[in-house]
């Protein structure tokens, strides 16, 4: 950054006055219009675009300039222009919310649940509250702290004062007879419970 701030009074920075600025400008940018003409065709999908998007860039780099020249104006270039692609493809994705005021205008359909599947819902954890019920202990204990509690075999084993094999043992009982009482047809298990 041999050409980057001048020197102000008491040892300080100024920023680069604008014929400095214009005539780096002249000499380090202009000259890779090529080059950059050619980045942004080959990495911006709407030719129409371009335009805008070189002036905008021109004007990035001649404002940073300003404050402080760059040590390599090629690479400072391509890295502008890779910059402004990127936050106008973000801008592109943005959706206002005012093109969306009324919500309900779109009849999207809501993920709550209805009152049928609320009470289907309910109905299921009726049958799996009973299936827990008619565990062994044991069982019932080691499928709960895996299944609802997420706790690791060591813990449960350790909780329980047994090996991690017996409780293996356990939880494969006892998921098996859910899947039983579970996968069950719904008039057994009336006649079951």
């Amino acid at each position: 950054m041999a050409e980057a701030l001048t020197a102000g009074r008491k040892g300080g920075a100024r920023r680069n006055d604008v014929a400095k600025v214009d005539a780096w400008f002249v000499r380090e940018i202009l000259p890779l219009e090529g080059l950059l003409n050619r980045y942004l065709r080959r990495n911006w999908r709407n030719a129409s675009d371009i335009a805008d998007l070189r002036q905008e860039i021109y004007a990035r780099i001649f404002d940073s300039a300003r404050t402080q020249f760059p040590d390599d104006p090629r690479r400072f270039l391509i890295t502008v222009a890779r910059n402004l692609l990127i936050d106008s493809t973000r801008h592109e994705q943005i959706v206002p919310i005012e093109s969306i005021a009324d919500l309900e205008a779109l009849d999207i359909p809501s993920d709550a649940a209805g009152p049928d599947r609320t009470a289907v819902a309910r109905d299921e954890l009726r049958h799996l509250q009973a299936a827990l019920e008619q565990l062994p202990s044991h069982a019932r204990e080691v499928v709960i702290l895996t299944c609802v509690e997420d706790l690791p075999m060591r813990e449960i084993a350790r909780r329980m004062g047994v090996n991690k094999s017996t409780v293996s043992r356990y939880l494969a009982t006892g998921l098996r007879a859910l899947a039983d009482a579970l996968h069950r047809d719904p008039s057994e298990r009336t006649k079951k419970s």
